[in-house]
């Protein structure tokens, strides 16, 4: 297809005059979305064929969805719209994302691009000298380097392009900080050495790998920050988010101007996923969302996932205040298998029926767990792996004894620890000597600490002067706090099903001695996750079905109820009222020394309890 196309250039023109048809939220305010994804390739035929106002309409008929994002360039490089300035795909035959823009912008809905950025396969083919290079100078044939002018001559002029003449709102970049890789180009090579005077490292075992590491990852904050800027230069209010960027595949403070986080939480056990993503993206200070994957991917395949087991999977990242979107493939022409929406129209009813109760909710902090920048940087090789070293199978070992848990850097965690009751501290191999002592003068001061791995409970026992038990779990006083010891690995073991339950109950009688009154406490099942929050002034308990199998089993075809669920919340005054959302029940409960305590029959999947006082 010719981009200089007239009677193409005619339709992107009238497109682009509907595009202040209706107002649209923007992504702070938005709450429901779905995502398309296509990665078009040069073997793809009929692009866009079949792309028509009907399907559009058809699918916000459906969902009704604050915003949809929809491919424009995938993985393999090629645009599936008719780009001037990019690399589009040979099989297109008309101008679908004219068609995308012009029906939401119609409808009030926000366009979002998925779009590859430094994952571009067919700009290192055409450009080889634009390519990430090995430790042997071999370029990558897929990862383009962040210090060379690929960011300059393809993505900033198509994300302008995207921006001014299709009048889209915003992007979802992906392949970005978890495709970002060591880069051995010269001009890395480089600048290393003048800004370090080090020779850049092939390998852990030599000088300077630390700082070999850090000087990457922050060429790719760089680069993030270079192309925003020079996008918002002409088009101040278009929106951008760095797929996974500063989450916990980047563990680190926010220091790029991005709009909002996101990021696509795994295709099978996604309830583990969605429990770490969410609890670490709601205290970022960034508006957020989460992506499913409305898919299960199997060996046998792709395996459409039940209305339920995604409604599941929604209400984890609702729980925690966050937005919600799922991912639904595009056929090979770039169209929609309308039938696969059904689940997402099912999802949107559950969602929105919630969202008055759930929607940028507030943690009240109970139990913080640690996913720590320090030790995250200098772990690992990679530049930013999808890991939390022990933080996942700690947190769902807090999680299924009832706990409500949140995950927090040290930036978060370091203004004030005295908000949190219990810290604690999971299989870190090191930490900064500042933020140890830190959390010891929490202690010290009265805040309760645990800490669990070989590595750490050396660390804070020399430093506190308490001496180790052999392989003891125990808890020791210091001030007026307390701090416990879990000297052994016990993370892998929970998050793989290993004596789980004898695990779950050796960590609850020390975790007991250090938070004997948490503000909330439910009995009767360990699959339920708890949630203490606020919203609108009212104190909440978010609770989430977690029962079945969900580790193991890509596709969940019924959820059981936990029933006769007992909740005790401590609150110094007596409620005026608890109400179960969002039936709108009133709940009988009894108020006595100082605790409130109600009844649930049955946790179907995701109930809100409001006190209000």
């Amino acid at each position: 297809m010719k981009a200089n196309n007239p009677i193409l250039l005619i339709t992107v023109i009238l497109s682009c005059l509907s595009v202040n048809a209706q107002e649209r939220l923007r992504r702070d305010q938005s709450f429901l979305g779905i995502h398309f994804d296509f990665h078009a390739g040069a073997a793809d035929k009929n692009i866009g064929a079949n792309t028509t106002p009907e399907m559009v309409g058809t699918i916000l008929d459906m969902v009704h969805p604050d915003y949809i994002q929809v491919d424009c360039k995938g993985h393999p490089g090629y645009s599936s719209y008719p780009t001037e300035v990019g690399n589009p795909a040979p099989g297109l035959v008309t101008d679908p994302l004219a068609v995308w823009r012009k029906v939401t912008a119609d409808r009030g809905v926000g366009l979002y691009m998925h779009y590859s950025g430094v994952w571009d396969a067919r700009a290192v083919e055409l450009n080889p000298a634009w390519a990430v290079k090995d430790p042997n100078g071999n370029p990558s044939t897929t990862i383009t380097s962040v210090f060379g002018p690929y960011v300059d001559k393809l993505l900033i002029p198509q994300l302008k392009e995207l921006a001014g003449k299709y009048g889209v709102d915003g992007m979802w970049v992906d392949g970005e900080c978890w495709a970002t890789a060591l880069d051995y180009g010269e001009k890395a090579v480089k600048l290393f050495k003048e800004e370090t005077g080090l020779d850049a490292p092939r390998s852990a075992n030599e000088p300077g790998w630390f700082e070999w590491k850090q000087f990457n990852r922050e060429a790719f904050r760089k680069y993030l920050r270079h192309y925003i800027a020079a996008v918002r230069s002409e088009y101040p209010d278009f929106q951008i988010c760095s797929n996974w960027a500063y989450t916990h595949h980047m563990s680190e403070p926010v220091s790029a101007p991005v709009d909002f986080l996101s990021g696509d939480y795994s295709s099978t056990n996604s309830l583990n996923s969605a429990r770490v993503a969410a609890r670490y993206l709601a205290w970022q200070g960034v508006p957020w969302d989460l992506m499913a994957w409305s898919f299960a991917l199997t060996d046998g395949g792709h395996l459409q996932k039940p209305s339920v087991q995604l409604i599941r999977e929604a209400a984890v990242t609702l729980s925690q205040g966050g937005g919600f979107q799922a991912y639904y493939t595009q056929n090979r022409d770039g169209s929609l298998n309308l039938d696969k929406l059904k689940s997402m129209a099912d999802v949107a009813v559950f969602a929105r029926a919630r969202q008055p109760y759930c929607h940028h909710s507030v943690s009240v902090p109970q139990v913080a767990v640690l996913v720590s920048t320090y030790d995250y940087q200098h772990r690992n090789d990679a530049l930013f792996p999808n890991t939390t070293g022990g933080a996942a199978g700690i947190l769902n070992c807090l999680l299924e004894s009832q706990y409500s848990v949140d995950l927090l850097g040290e930036a978060s965690l370091e203004p004030d620890m005295s908000r949190f009751p219990l810290i604690v501290i999971p299989e870190c191999e090191t930490l900064s000597e500042v933020f140890r002592d830190d959390l010891l003068e929490y202690v010290k001061a009265g805040g309760s600490l645990l800490v669990v791995g070989k590595a750490m409970t050396d660390f804070f026992s020399k430093a506190s002067e308490v001496s180790l038990k052999g392989s003891e779990w125990f808890s020791a006083g210091l001030g007026s706090g307390r701090i416990g010891f879990i000297p052994e690995e016990i993370a892998g073991d929970y998050e793989a099903g290993k004596g789980s339950d004898g695990i779950r109950a050796r960590v609850n009688m020390l975790v007991n001695e250090l938070f004997p009154e948490p503000m909330v406490e439910v009995a009767s099942s360990p699959y339920v996750d708890v949630s203490l929050r606020t919203l609108n002034g009212k104190l909440q308990v978010h609770l989430v079905n977690t029962s079945g199998d969900h580790r193991n089993a890509p596709i969940i075809e019924t959820i059981d109820p936990v029933q006769k669920l007992e909740v005790t919340v401590r609150c110094p005054e007596k409620p005026s009222k608890i109400v179960c959302q969002p039936d709108g029940k009133e709940l009988k409960f009894k108020y006595k020394n100082g605790k409130a305590i109600f009844k649930i029959p049955s946790l179907e999947i995701y109930d809100i309890v409001e006190l209000s006082f």
